[in-house]
């Protein structure tokens, strides 16, 4: 089992940028695939970025593919999501979770068995 805890949110201008960090309990980048989420107000849950714990490459939704940057930072048990030019569309909770199955189904919330409480992003216009 390990805990999540996201950080790191805030109010931003349309265009601006903002780095979440989802900080782990214990090792997480060779037991779990880590994604972030979002939910907005009235909308699902949906899926933002992945890694994989195997082969270490990244996934994006297409909303977000080339303005969004996950990574991570093995000595600090973190994974990090880089957002840039940041649009009133991304205003959302983001969770980061994790995944141990390792199976290669990154965007299905159902595979996550852990959740941080979620930080807030706004963006405003």
């Amino acid at each position: 089992q390990v805990q999540l805890v996201e950080s790191g949110g805030g109010l931003v201008q349309a265009g601006g940028s903002l780095r979440l960090s989802c900080a782990a309990s214990g090792p997480i980048f060779s037991n779990y695939n880590m994604g972030w989420f979002r939910q907005a107000p009235g909308k699902e849950r949906e899926f933002v970025s992945a890694i994989s714990r195997s082969t270490g490459n990244t996934y994006y939704a297409d909303s977000v593919t080339g303005r969004f940057t996950i990574s991570g930072d093995n000595a600090k048990n973190t994974v990090y999501l880089q957002m840039n030019s940041l649009k009133p569309e991304d205003t959302a909770l983001y969770y980061c979770a994790a995944d141990p199955s390792g199976t290669p189904d990154y965007t299905r919330a159902y595979k996550y068995d852990y959740w941080g409480q979620g930080t807030q992003v706004t963006v405003s216009s």
